[in-house]
């Protein structure tokens, strides 16, 4: 497959602050009124993601995502959790698929430094394909509504897919429906326990515990929709959404 076109982060939309339309979400509305506002991907586990405008999505997730990880020299995976100069460092991936740390190989003398660096001498980066190369599942899927009522950055819940149209709170209440983007059905399993990593700011990683705080005593520890693929295709920003 081709590899779909990346963006730039600082252009997507989706932030706590955007204007975007609401929408019931409901499957019985004539026009569906909800959209994909942004879809990313994470090529090397705990680095900064890659935006999308497009994307293929099968039973393993966004194509391309979470292909390498870092491990210690025990063969533990290290996350952002612990070592959150992982952050500062971008995966992506190149036009031939291959994973890339801020630009370079992720094999290359110059990726085995940057990762050194953020998460110690003998960090190392190894291929990963099985399935517990995702915490949970292997979609998560924010709302632009909860997105805005907790008021931070997007990006510290590390998601895929950015739903725009969402009234509020409402992604609460969807567990166990379906999300259908054209030939494309999502399967919502619950929402998702946050954690220490959404206290790490994306670009300073300066860390602000007061999120994780608000987020458990305003949102009862949960935010965004752990999520899995029930039938592939592929996905655009500017997508119809239908919550079914």
């Amino acid at each position: 497959m081709p590899r779909p076109d990346a963006v730039d982060p600082n252009k997507t939309s989706g932030g706590a602050q955007d204007s975007l339309p609401r929408g019931s979400g409901d499957s019985t509305s004539p026009t569906p009124m909800m959209r994909v506002a942004e879809l990313w991907r994470y090529p090397v586990k705990s680095l900064a993601g890659e935006p999308l405008q497009a994307a293929q999505v099968s039973a393993g997730g966004i194509e391309g995502d979470r292909l390498v990880q870092v491990y210690s020299g025990r063969g533990r995976v290290i996350t952002a959790r612990t070592h959150p100069a992982l952050l500062g460092l971008r995966g992506t991936l190149s036009p031939g698929g291959e994973p890339l740390v801020d630009g370079h190989p992720w094999a290359s003398p110059e990726a085995v430094a940057a990762i050194a660096r953020a998460a110690g001498s003998d960090a190392r980066l190894q291929h990963a394909d099985s399935p517990e190369r995702f915490d949970v599942l292997p979609l998560l899927v924010a709302t632009d509504g909860a997105v805005a009522a907790l008021g931070v950055d997007r990006r510290r819940l590390r998601p895929n897919l950015v739903i725009a149209g969402v009234p509020g709170l409402a992604e609460q209440t969807w567990p166990g429906r379906e999300l259908v983007i054209g030939d494309v059905r999502i399967g919502i399993a619950k929402v998702r326990q946050r954690c220490v990593m959404t206290t790490y700011d994306p670009d300073t990683q300066v860390q602000d515990l007061s999120v994780l705080r608000r987020i458990v005593h305003e949102f009862g520890g949960t935010m965004a929709l752990d999520c899995y693929v029930v039938t592939g295709g592929r996905l655009a920003v500017g997508d119809p959404v239908v919550l079914r």
